[in-house]
């Protein structure tokens, strides 16, 4: 009976998961009252009789789903997530038909869509839960689930992801297996307030100096010091009123701890920083707040320093800074403890006595922080930041500006600014600032890699608010162009933007020129930018392959491979593969998709979204004489016809090849008619003689030719056509048979059966020994996908990427994204849009951002490719719309590189001393020089340039008092 009973849970668990299980053998156990019976591998059993059956992949999905949707709705701070491995839990979202890469447009499988309905093989059910790949020792480690860490430098979505508890406790009841990695919710940010995972704690080393012995302590950042004080202290069995604990960054005291709710985060700790543990006799308060020299550490004061000092004026030093600023700042400066920092690790009094040249500081990585070491040496080397920092700027911090962070945002970089003018080659660490960073902007706290674009971005509109002299921002109502000069428009939205935003951070002004593609709108606007992101020419383009046969069989077949716009229509494919194949004024193509050997769809509308044909489909081109573009479409399949069989209509070993195309031309055609242009789109692929199967050159079905052959070629082909063509004969015998759209009826007709003009009529031709013997068929079959790794089309030889292209394609028009829609006021609705940009105006400084990422939902990629950029006299002249008298030529003073991929990357800086025009490196605490020859890499990620000022600018005093952009 337990046999019988074990035999149908099996059946049955076959017919859910609709896939064979892994040849599981029941076994059977017993012990005393209670009978289990188990299948292997599957984790699933009966206890007395009672049956267990697993839920279905459907229904494991939509429990998980609604978990996940009903913690989005609940979101607060201490709310429990779980890390698993992505490597298992992408293997459990394919056992329940989650697509993994649904968001990777171009690396979609359209298998789903030509399924018709037919039921899929499901993937396998995953084993266990199985996070050995993402924890410290892996299977090894035997320690509890609490004292488990994860890996460093993983990154979610990568390498893990995060899972609600309730989800967590679901998936564990089903599978089992882990380890358990929970991590607490916290809330970040000081204005703007955030959610975030705490993936990885606060890691401590904490130095007894009672015996020297070193314990690490994992706590929240967002723990207070009191927790910091209780965790320590039960640890080291230590009373709390004899615990002295000291802020030990670098080994050095900088300051002590004192019991608070303060956040260890507030308190300016960093990952894997020491903490020193004191044991004195009470804690007097005269010592609080002291250095490692016994002198009394300033309080914070929300002003710079006031150095009125200048880059052009004053005495100067070597390095052509003026010394007053180095007689001032330090000591003295309202800041020289608080936002100075004692902790930075140099002695600037010194460093200055030295005669040190400026500029040279490197800056500690305290974590991952390589990202916003490169960004600020590149913004602390800008030639207009540099003037404007050294100066006494605290009458323009703007601590009112609800956009803005009170101002602290611009002191903390202010400060830090004048620390790496002054340290000489001290290395800073800048523990204030990434404090701040983390105040302000969330995103960015932690010890997780980020991107350097995205801090720089936030840096310079940050600085812009908190130095933003305009204190009542007024509102303005935009006008539409309503056709109006561009002067006009452009003059206006600059003067309303400078209405609302003056700071030293100036934007440039580009202008967007948007067109309905139903009715023609046009919608121009002209809009700020702080930085230029220019895309890569091979990340908004897509190469496709197309195999062009002729419909009026003059020539073979022949792929091409063409480049379009990945948002680009079916337009766009027209128009480039027309060029590529020398289409003539008086010919015209229509495109088709083929699956199953069949016309799967005809891409009819030229607005069709080219993101709709995938890199795995096959599309052909139909090309013919438009006055050959008869009323009857005639569509011819293929199939081989069995031997021996004597039903004539009866279907074949099934269809192959690429069905043909053409039309018909008479008002009533009839079968012979249908005969006739059979015989005639086949005859380019009538055999030679006396070697019917040879075929030089021959690859994949298709003709090998050159990547510079000229478009003459094609005529060329015709010419070598000619000896395949044979004089066509209504007399000749094919074995067709009419067929209809659903492939399931077969009719015969003969040569005076007339069809009814206007409709498409579909044959199927039987290949007998016969027809093999007369024609080729290699050439119907194995068209190429769309795009295949390592297929040689026909092409035009790709340019090496340089700046200028890179911005060709930014000012590119191009059609807007599916989910980045156009509302037309005149058609009321939603348009995809035909975007055009122009520069109209640029800043003194402008920053080139290389897109050189690009993301999907799980995979991230990086583009490698060398960029080739001047170092001087760039030029962009020919890109700005408005010049205004102004000079378009540019020089490069720096660069934020990053090598290798995303979460195990590293980011460095190029950065040139104008002063004594030498390039540096800087790579976190390292400094040293570089030839000007090596700073071009394929590396590059932000290009920074400078306006080069004409000589009677220059001597005119002519100069801009706000004059950065980025």
């Amino acid at each position: 009976m337990i046999w019988v009973i074990c035999h149908f849970i099996v059946n049955a668990y076959k017919k859910v998961r609709d896939s064979k299980l892994r040849k599981d053998k029941i076994v059977e156990k017993t012990g005393g009252d209670s009978s289990i019976m188990t299948i292997p591998d599957s984790g699933f059993m009966m206890e007395n009789g009672v049956s267990c059956l697993p839920c279905t992949p459907q229904e494991e999905k939509k429990m998980v789903t609604d978990l996940r949707n009903e913690s989005e709705r609940s979101l607060k701070e201490g709310n429990l997530y779980f890390v698993i491995s992505s490597r298992w839990f992408r293997t459990w979202e394919r056992y329940v038909g989650i697509d993994a890469d649904e968001n990777l447009i171009g690396n979609q499988s359209s298998d789903f869509r030509h399924m018709n309905g037919a039921s899929l093989i499901m993937a396998e059910r995953p084993g266990p839960i199985d996070n050995s790949d993402i924890v410290e020792n892996g299977s090894d480690c035997d320690c509890k689930d609490n004292e488990i860490q994860l890996r460093r430098m993983l990154t979610e979505g990568q390498d893990y992801v995060l899972v609600p508890q309730g989800v967590w406790e679901k998936l564990y009841e089903w599978y089992k297996g882990g380890p358990s990695l929970p991590r607490k919710m916290i809330l970040q940010g000081f204005y703007h307030r955030k959610y975030n995972v705490e993936v990885y704690p606060l890691c401590l080393k904490l130095i007894d100096s009672r015996d020297d012995s070193q314990s690490i302590i994992w706590l929240s950042r967002k723990a207070s010091v009191t927790e910091l004080f209780q965790k320590v202290c039960a640890l080291r069995g230590i009373e709390r009123d004899k615990a002295c604990i000291w802020d030990y960054f670098n080994k050095r005291k900088h300051a002590r701890l004192i019991v608070s709710n303060k956040s260890l985060e507030e308190a300016n700790l960093q990952m894997d920083q020491d903490i020193l543990l004191e044991e004195v006799d009470g804690c007097h308060s005269s010592r609080f707040g002291m250095d490692s020299t016994g002198n009394e550490l300033a309080l914070v004061s929300l002003e710079p320093s006031r150095s009125p000092l200048t880059i052009a004026r004053g005495p100067t030093l070597s390095n052509g800074h003026s010394s007053g600023y180095r007689s001032n700042l330090y000591p003295g400066s309202s800041l020289s403890s608080g936002l100075t920092d004692m902790d930075d690790g140099f002695d600037a009094y010194n460093s200055v006595r030295k005669g040190e040249k400026g500029g040279l500081a490197g800056l500690q990585n305290l974590g991952n922080t390589c990202f916003m070491n490169s960004a600020l040496q590149c913004l602390v080397h800008t030639p207009p930041l540099v003037e404007y920092f050294l100066k006494d700027y605290s009458d323009e911090i703007n601590t009112e500006n609800p956009l803005g962070m009170h101002g602290e945002l611009a002191l903390a970089f202010g400060e830090l600014l004048r620390k790496s003018w002054s340290s000489g080659r001290t290395a800073i660490a800048p523990r204030v600032f990434k404090g701040k960073l983390a105040r302000f902007a969330p995103q960015f706290s932690g010890y997780n890699q980020h991107d350097s674009q995205e801090l720089l971005a936030f840096l310079l509109d940050g600085l812009h608010e908190d130095l933003n002299r305009v204190k009542q921002k007024p509102y303005i109502e935009m006008k539409d162009s309503d056709g109006r000069p561009d002067e006009e428009v452009a003059a206006e939205c600059w003067k309303n933007h400078k209405a609302r935003n003056d700071s030293v951070i100036v934007d440039g002004q580009y202008k967007s020129t948007l067109v309905c593609p139903v009715c023609s709108k046009i919608s121009i606007t002209f809009d700020p930018f702080m930085y230029l992101s220019l895309p890569l020419p091979s990340t908004i383009t897509r190469t496709m392959t197309v195999t062009v046969f002729y419909g009026d069989g003059s020539c073979l077949p022949m792929p091409y491979a063409v480049s379009v716009l990945k948002n680009g229509f079916c337009k766009d494919l027209l128009l480039a593969l027309g060029t590529a194949c020398c289409l003539k004024s008086d010919e015209s193509l229509v495109l088709a998709e083929v699956y199953g050997n069949k016309i799967y769809r005809f891409l009819e509308s030229p607005l069709e979204p080219l993101i709709s044909i995938k890199d795995d489909e096959r599309i052909v081109a139909f090309r013919f004489k438009k006055k050959g573009m008869g009323k009857t479409k005639l569509v011819i399949f293929h199939r081989w016809q069995e031997k021996f069989t004597t039903d004539y209509l009866r279907i074949g070993t099934g269809l192959f090849g690429t069905p043909l195309v053409t039309y018909l031309g008479e008002d009533q055609p009839s079968g012979a008619n249908i005969e006739t242009a059979v015989s005639k789109v086949l005859s380019p692929f009538k055999r030679t003689y006396p070697s019917a199967k040879a075929h030089i050159g021959k690859e994949n079905g298709f003709l090998s030719d050159g990547l510079d052959e000229q478009c003459g070629s094609s005529d060329a082909m015709s010419v070598a056509n000619a000896e395949l063509e044979v004089t066509s004969s209504t007399d000749l015998s094919l074995p067709l048979l009419l067929i209809d759209d659903s492939f399931m009826n077969f009719k015969a007709f003969k040569k005076d059966t007339f069809f009814e003009s206007g409709k498409i009529l579909r044959v199927v031709l039987d290949w007998t020994d016969k027809e093999q013997e007369l024609y080729d068929a290699n050439y119907l079959k194995d068209i190429p996908e769309i795009h295949k790794a390592g297929f040689a089309a026909k092409k035009t030889r790709q340019e090496a990427i340089s700046l200028s292209s890179c911005l060709d394609a930014f000012l590119m028009e191009e059609p807007l994204g599916p989910d980045d829609m156009w509302y037309c006021p005149r058609c009321k609705e939603h348009r995809q849009a035909i975007k055009k940009l122009d520069l109209w105006m640029l800043p003194e400084i402008i920053v080139f951002h290389l897109k050189r990422f690009t993301y999907g939902r799980y995979l991230k990629n990086k583009i490698d490719t060398f960029v080739n950029f001047p170092i001087h006299n760039l030029d962009l002249s020919k890109y700005v719309m408005n010049k205004d008298g102004q000079s378009c030529v540019y020089e490069l003073y720096a660069i934020s590189n990053h090598y290798g991929g995303l979460g195990g990357g590293h980011y460095t800086a190029y950065a040139k001393l104008v002063d004594e025009n030498r390039w540096y490196h800087f790579d976190d605490s390292h400094v040293s020089p570089v030839n000007e020859s090596d700073v071009k890499t394929s590396a590059a990620y932000l290009l920074f340039y400078k306006r080069v000022r004409t000589e009677s600018k220059v001597e005119t005093g002519e100069a801009s008092h706000s004059h950065f952009i980025s």
